[in-house]
């Protein structure tokens, strides 16, 4: 019980960082779920719930979203989440958590300025399909898509927006395949609803937030948040 418990800041937590600054939520709920349970266990009992959080998110901001961009990265997101699901079925655990370091490490360089992602014209199809990929094994999919994005020229709540629109595509792919492959059960789905619930509360909260912080403020937060889910999480790897 104290385990279900403590799932809800955390869902909390997640859904506020990602309504406030675009990314981040998601993933930080699988880091610090890497934590407590093993990394396939962490991907599907985040999924059903980001689902839902993100279903919630493109509802608040629905006025906002840039269909054309979501429609043409969400082809290529939905059938490689699901492969990436089938994938992350089929490996040993410890394959996937070190997919995880490795996409936690690439989080890392690239908010210090090592690695950069071009903000010039992407090919949207391929985009989508290496970040639905991503997504279902390392649920750090959005650092592809965000640099997208911005250089379409999406921002504040059209950012966010289009973002959930894609995100949602990527849960359903690879909710799909984590079911198929004996993932998801009765009992994780109870989780993953309390779980949903936080995370909605969390994107009411962060909707609140966003027109009191600045753009810069908003990126400082979600990248923060992670460097510390990524230190624990890389704790549980030595």
């Amino acid at each position: 019980m104290l385990l279900f418990l403590s799932v809800l800041p955390l869902g909390l937590a997640a859904g506020a960082l990602t309504t406030i600054a675009g990314l981040g939520g998601g993933m930080m709920l699988v880091l610090v779920f890497s934590l407590l349970w093993d990394v396939p266990t962490a991907l599907a009992l985040s999924a059903p719930a980001l689902l839902l959080g993100n279903l919630h998110r493109v509802w608040l901001f629905r006025r906002s979203v840039d269909r054309r961009l979501a429609k043409s990265l969400a082809l290529g997101a939905l059938p490689a989440s699901f492969i990436g699901g089938l994938f992350a079925v089929a490996v040993p655990p410890w394959v996937l958590h070190w997919l995880l370091v490795a996409t936690t490490a690439f989080a890392i360089t690239k908010q210090l300025g090592f690695v950069s992602l071009s903000r010039g014209p992407s090919p949207m199809v391929p985009v989508g399909l290496g970040a639905g990929f991503v997504t279902a094994t390392s649920g750090g999919g959005g650092l592809l898509v965000a640099p997208v994005l911005l250089a379409s020229g999406l921002r504040a709540e059209a950012y966010v927006a289009t973002g959930a629109v894609i995100a949602v595509a990527m849960h359903i792919g690879r909710i799909g395949a984590y079911g198929f492959g004996g993932l998801i059960d009765g009992e994780s789905l109870v989780t993953s609803a309390a779980l949903a619930v936080a995370i909605m509360s969390g994107n009411s909260l962060g909707k609140r937030a966003r027109p009191l912080m600045a753009e810069g403020t908003k990126l400082r937060i979600a990248w923060g948040t992670m460097a510390v889910a990524v230190v624990l999480a890389l704790a549980g790897v030595t």
